[in-house]
């Protein structure tokens, strides 16, 4: 399917999407997954693309903000709830350009991708992992 065939998701069923998939995953990984929040945007802010030295908004489909599994200790706990942020025009693009993946597909994998760098895995780890392309 494509933009050509069906109508883009809003913001909010993305969100759905994403919440859905979390709700998937093993008990232990969505127990590991805590009280993380996901925001879905239209694109990343212009700050966030500035410190990340990227030129294009389509650029960057999501971002985890937050302290990984890895870092925290009972000593040194996180203050901040982590956030996923989906950026839903990038995806949008992403998806209306290839033929070979669905909305659903393209939000799941974004999302899983982000949520990887919450338990602390490096993109190396996630290909590794979850196989193709990040």
């Amino acid at each position: 399917m494509s933009l050509l065939d069906e109508t883009a998701p809003t913001a909010d069923v993305m969100l759905d999407i994403a919440t859905a998939c979390l709700e998937r995953l093993p008990k232990h990984m969505r127990d590991a997954a805590g009280d993380i929040r996901i925001i879905v945007s239209d694109y990343a802010e212009k700050a966030i693309l500035h410190d990340m030295k990227i030129p294009d908004a389509l650029g960057l489909s999501g971002l985890y903000v937050g302290v990984p599994l890895t870092h925290e200790s009972v000593t040194y706990p996180s203050m901040d709830r982590p956030l996923i942020y989906l950026y839903r025009m990038p995806m949008l693009m992403e998806w209306a350009a290839r033929e070979d993946v669905t909305i659903t597909e393209m939000v799941e994998h974004v999302f899983i991708h982000e949520l990887g760098h919450h338990f602390g895995w490096s993109d190396e780890d996630m290909h590794r992992t979850l196989g193709g392309e990040d």
